[in-house]
């Protein structure tokens, strides 16, 4: 008997790379996971860059968000906006939108995958100062999270997932418009995060009342040349055996120089308020080097130099496989 399996290709459509698990009663069960296409993640990359910095309240956003609501309608079997009014650091009122895409929208086990699609609009750490106040394009820092998923999307519809299994592509508005880091003191609120405001909204108003998740994975600067991702140490403390999984995964396809099993710096991103306010387990897949000058971020970090020109097919690759080993596995 010849089995054909229709899948998103590297090459050409319809490849699939195949792994073996055990069942409950301890059988040996093949895997079929969709091979995962690193120069269409690169284009998706691309794709929001084009558009210039993606600072809420500006065309460029508006562009990228309505681009964003297509190419996943394309895909998925329901997209929906979640648009919200927060405050930002500064009590200056502001409009988000958290984009919400659904594979299997009826199964009873969820997962979330996420990253942040707006981009900083302070170049606060560029070496230049006279830089500090213009936007970036966050090829990084923000795009190369959406351009892994937004592939992931169009893998999950080549290759459809259990039935029993949902995944929900959770974009996040308004994670990167914190007060500039020379003003930080200034604006200084031990009551109010200032970042992560779209994940803080969907994390006390989920788009669906009642909703559910096992779990979620964030990804957020996962584009960078010869990146190292630690284990991020909120991530670690709320859901180590997550985070544990997912290294494993890493080391078993090969992955396990970049994927170091170390304990990262905090980080405040788009986990925490799934974690502390949803109360969904939640780990970020992040590049952490203890060793960067530009804190434990990779150089680039908030500056001018965030831009296409350093993405890494290669890094979006070996995510993009991770992230479809771990879900397939479910």
């Amino acid at each position: 008997m010849v089995l054909l399996f229709f899948a998103c290709g590297q090459n050409k459509p319809g490849k699939t790379e195949n792994g073996e698990r055990k069942t409950e009663n301890g059988e040996l069960s093949t895997l079929h996971f969709p091979l995962f296409n690193a120069d269409s993640a690169y284009a998706f990359v691309k794709a929001q860059t084009d558009f210039g910095p993606r600072v809420p309240n500006t065309e460029a956003h508006e562009q990228c968000a309505a681009w964003l609501v297509e190419k996943l309608t394309e895909y998925a079997d329901t997209v929906m906006v979640q648009e919200f009014r927060t405050r930002l650091y500064n009590n200056k009122g502001i409009d988000g939108k958290n984009i919400i895409a659904s594979f299997n929208p009826k199964a009873g086990k969820r997962i979330i995958l996420c990253a942040h699609w707006d981009s900083r609009p302070y170049a606060d750490h560029d070496p230049d100062e006279a830089n500090w106040n213009t936007p970036i394009d966050g090829a990084n820092d923000g795009a190369s999270g959406v351009g892994v998923l937004v592939e992931a999307a169009r893998c999950f519809h080549s290759q459809p997932l259990p039935e029993k299994l949902g995944i929900d592509i959770i974009l996040f508005d308004l994670e990167d418009y914190g007060p500039r880091f020379d003003q930080s003191e200034q604006y200084y609120d031990d009551r109010r995060n200032h970042w992560a405001l779209g994940s803080q909204f969907w994390a006390s108003q989920h788009h669906i009342r009642g909703y559910q998740a096992s779990f979620a994975i964030l990804l957020d600067m996962v584009g960078g040349p010869n990146p190292s991702f630690r284990k991020e140490y909120y991530s670690q403390g709320y859901a180590a055996w997550l985070s544990n999984k997912v290294w494993r995964t890493a080391q078993d396809l090969g992955y396990g120089r970049y994927f170091i099993n170390e304990l990262g710096d905090p980080i405040s991103d788009d986990h925490l308020p799934l974690n502390e306010i949803a109360g969904i387990p939640s780990i970020d897949i992040i590049d952490l080097n203890p060793n960067s000058s530009n804190q434990c971020f990779p150089e680039v970090w908030h500056t001018l130099n965030d831009n296409i020109d350093n993405i890494d097919k290669n890094t979006l690759k070996m995510v993009g496989e991770v992230l479809i080993h771990s879900v397939y596995q479910e």
